[in-house]
């Protein structure tokens, strides 16, 4: 069992002096008690929070008393990259819950070993149902079964712990391969420069032509003129 010891939070405090002292503001709710303020050491926190992930039931050691609860949702500083606040679920833990499990994937697929095709992992967590001493930290999909691009790896392929039933369909497909197809880079054709050439060419004979017959037309206006 995940153990976090925790003090009740006085509101009137500044939490940027609480975050200074290593300390994180949380909060607990649900499961008929009452929304508590407290705090919680950030390196105790981030140790359970890496082992439990949010789907391992967490005893939350309290002034008032034990709370049995889920890591609900965690505020992250967009800069450091460091948890700043905590929302903790409390929950009954005689009553079966539903909770989102991620899928991490094992094996080695030799349809893709070979470069037959790509591995796509198409669900990276499954719904679930189960008591909360029953819920698993994370689920486990065995991609070696992936030997052609006609094999998936379905939710009914995934091995459940006891007590543990799947939510999501058991058809949904976790993970296939799809066929490797290599991008043809298109040949650039070369460019005639002889032909730009005769082009250019041309076209100053057609202009010294036009110059040279202006050049006539205006002698001619002239010779009429001294007749």
């Amino acid at each position: 069992m995940f153990v976090i010891n925790a003090k009740v939070r006085n509101l009137t405090g500044k939490v940027e002096v609480l975050r200074k002292a290593g300390e994180l503001p949380a909060v607990y709710y649900g499961a008929g008690k009452k929304s508590t303020s407290i705090s919680i050491s950030n390196t105790e926190f981030k140790k359970v929070w890496r082992a439990a992930g949010e789907s391992s039931a967490v005893v939350v050691k309290t002034p008032e008393g034990d709370v049995d609860v889920l890591i609900h949702e965690v505020q992250m500083d967009p800069v450091r990259d460091e948890p700043i606040h905590v929302d903790f679920l409390a929950i009954d833990m005689s009553k079966k819950i539903k909770v989102k499990v991620p899928v991490e994937f094992e094996g080695i697929s030799n349809a893709v070993k070979s470069g037959l095709g790509n591995l796509v992992k198409v669900l990276h967590e499954v719904e679930i149902e189960a008591l909360p001493k029953d819920l698993p930290h994370n689920l486990v999909a065995d991609i070696s079964k992936l030997e052609t691009l006609q094999d998936n790896i379905v939710v009914s392929d995934i091995k459940l712990p006891a007590g543990v039933v799947a939510i999501t369909p058991e058809t949904e497909v976790v993970a296939s391969v799809v066929e490797q197809f290599e991008e043809k880079e298109e040949e650039a054709v070369p460019v005639d420069l002889s032909a730009i050439e005769v082009e250019k060419k041309g076209k100053k004979e057609e202009e010294g032509a036009e110059g040279a017959s202006v050049e006539a037309g205006t002698i001619e206006k002239k010779a009429e003129k001294k007749e």
